[in-house]
């Protein structure tokens, strides 16, 4: 099978990663005290958002080229299926 076949699950996979390793960041930040720790028990909810919004604009530049292969595998399932759909409704109306 093809890597292309795989598209979604690279890119979810990837994008997972690049979180991981974000939290993995933010943590030692605020584990050395560069970045200053949230009150009390919402320490884990703040680095958590953090690394959300430090993932999400690197997995927009770092990750183009998966995402527009799955853009593609995608579209591609979406065009397979309209085709059926049509052929299926040309069927009926023969049938009427």
């Amino acid at each position: 099978m093809s890597s292309h076949n795989f598209a979604t699950l690279r890119y979810t996979a990837l994008r997972i990663g690049l979180f991981v390793a974000s939290f993995a960041v933010v943590w030692v930040l605020a584990y050395l005290h560069v970045i200053p720790l949230a009150v009390g028990a919402s320490n884990t909810v703040w680095m958590l958002l953090l690394a959300i919004v430090i993932s999400a604009p690197l997995s927009f530049v770092l990750l183009r080229k998966q995402r527009d292969a799955m853009s593609e595998q995608i579209v591609a399932k979406v065009d397979r299926q309209r085709e059926r759909l049509a052929a299926h409704a040309g069927q009926e109306d023969g049938l009427g």
